[in-house]
């Protein structure tokens, strides 16, 4: 919303650029904040996103998945952050 993009999913992990459009972005995020950041800024760039499907199978608590909801919380302040105060 925040970007205009027709993105069906930004947290994927799976993030391919060229080299020279890494060099002009600086990120300042981690852990949950690195997707909407790198995507905010590089909806600001005048770039061509292409998604493309991919496979994934979710692990449970128990195999390891370390999300809680402060992780959604942190997200949703970085997507404001990075889309609305710069």
């Amino acid at each position: 919303m925040f970007t205009d993009l027709n993105l069906t999913d930004m947290e994927t992990g799976y993030k391919v650029f060229r080299t020279e459009v890494l060099q002009k972005i600086t990120l300042c995020s981690n852990r949950f904040g690195f997707e909407p950041e790198v995507t905010a800024k590089i909806a600001r760039q005048d770039l061509r996103i292409y998604e493309l499907p991919i496979s994934y199978a979710g692990r449970t608590y128990a195999q390891g998945k370390k999300i809680h909801w402060k992780d959604g919380v942190a997200a949703l302040w970085t997507i404001f952050r990075y889309n609305l105060f710069q």
